[in-house]
């Protein structure tokens, strides 16, 4: 998605939709526009932003949505101890290893197919028919030649059945690691600032996009830490965050609460509110998966993690609503589109949303991957959450070969110091540092 990072009539696009849907009264500004946001001239787009940062929030506005950690937590309901059966460090091994795997397996699957706005379900159907891969079950196959109204991700040369040879370059794999790394270099009372401070020593600025591409040219200006999630930043709500969350949820296996609370130090660099909801949500929804006795346990447990009157928290109920009233997923993935389609593709709420009814549809790790990718939208990031509390869920045993084979045990990264990483070790480090935490945070009896 090309997106102009320094365009003041760019942002005011994507400002105006970030005002409207969370609230605010924009009709002000629209008043003053003759024709697109982005077609009006800079100096004039700078002070309508000026003008959009002073609009009031409506007086119907039903949801309460904080961005403080203190504000976020007294929207939660108490939890005081770990749910789900014990885990044993045997077993706690094998499923950080899965879930490194699913998640590597996961976004693999969606890379090639990483367009929302060109990929809709009903595209990407027809073409997986094509290919004899529908439903999901392997990797997505290229055609040759291609059919004329395909155009496939340029990541396929790297991503596609046949041609996969590693784990991929990704930034849903580059957060990953860099949070690992934030873990064993900072500790579990890492900062923000010590986040923003990694970004800029490890972290390619032109494969940051979205909320993280704005906020680490902010850092570069020397905008505070504090407040580099909200300076022209009308990404601040989409997924970026989102992506970033799943090893929190490794470390602290069957612990959401403290999952989701470690997740907040993250998300809160570039995100607000809903924004940082997406990452403590998708934490805990990883956590739980190591213990939960069912998927939708693991979806329902993890709904427990994000503040009650948010519309991430309205999302995501209406998926379970929406698993007991349609048997068909398609029928459940069209409800999805026709009640969160005004978002962008790269949104949190209608991404979370696609997958939570992966996970409550799925009755295994290919099925739940599967349909995380057939639902279109943020393909490959959705695949990825989806496949780290999959795999976690099933364990190493539950994975088939077939998904995790062809990567011979490299991860490709462009985080400094991580390309051509060791799938094995990564995981064993994160195991690691579970054992250490659960040390030093004991579970209350």
């Amino acid at each position: 998605m090309a997106i102009e990072y320094s365009s003041p009539p760019t942002f005011l696009e994507y400002e105006l939709a970030q005002r409207s849907e969370s609230g605010y009264d924009v009709s002000a500004v629209t008043a003053q526009l003759s024709g697109p946001a982005r077609e009006v001239a800079p100096d004039r787009a700078r002070l309508l932003l000026d003008q959009l940062a002073a609009v009031p929030r409506r007086p119907d506005w039903p949801y309460v949505e904080p961005s403080t950690l203190p504000e976020i937590l007294a929207e939660l309901p108490s939890t005081t101890t770990a749910r789900g059966r014990p885990i044993g460090a045997a077993e706690l091994r094998d499923r950080i290893q899965a879930a490194w795997l699913g998640r590597c397996a996961g976004n693999c699957l969606g890379k090639p197919v990483e367009d929302g706005a060109f990929w809709t379900p009903e595209r990407l159907r027809s073409y997986l028919e094509a290919t004899g891969n529908y439903p999901v079950r392997d990797y997505v196959s290229r055609l040759q030649p291609m059919p004329d109204g395909y155009v496939l991700h340029p990541s396929w040369v790297e991503a596609t059945k046949g041609r996969i040879r590693y784990a991929p370059r990704d930034d849903d794999l580059d957060y990953t690691l860099l949070g690992l790394h934030l873990l064993e270099s900072k500790g579990f009372g890492f900062t923000t600032t010590d986040v923003a401070e990694e970004w800029l020593q490890r972290l390619p600025y032109h494969l940051t996009y979205t909320a993280e591409r704005v906020t680490y040219r902010n850092l570069v200006c020397g905008v505070d830490p504090g407040r580099s999630a909200v300076v022209d930043n009308p990404f601040r709500e989409w997924i970026g965050a989102q992506i970033r969350g799943d090893v929190f949820g490794y470390v602290c296996a069957g612990r959401p609460r403290d999952a989701a609370v470690l997740a907040f130090s993250d998300a809160a660099l570039s995100h607000v509110a809903n924004g940082i909801y997406g990452e403590m949500w998708a934490a805990a929804l990883v956590a739980a998966a190591f213990t939960a006795g069912s998927l939708r346990e693991v979806v329902e447990e993890s709904i427990r993690h994000v503040p009650g009157r948010s519309r991430l928290a309205e999302a995501l109920r209406w998926a379970v609503d929406a698993r007991d009233k349609h048997a068909d997923w398609r029928d459940a993935v069209a409800g999805l589109r026709e009640r969160y389609g005004h978002y962008h593709w790269i949104h949190t709420i209608n991404n979370a949303a696609a997958c939570a009814l992966a996970l409550l549809y799925a009755d295994d790790y290919g099925t739940a991957i599967g349909l995380a990718v057939q639902a279109g939208l943020d393909t490959d990031s959705n695949g990825a959450t989806v496949g780290s509390a999959a795999g976690a869920f099933a364990g190493r045993g539950g994975i088939p070969r077939h998904w995790t084979s062809p990567f011979g045990d490299v991860l490709r990264s462009a985080l400094y110091g991580f390309d051509r990483s060791s799938i094995r070790d990564v995981a064993e480090r994160t195991f690691t540092l579970a054992r250490t935490y659960a040390v030093r945070h004991p579970v209350p009896v």
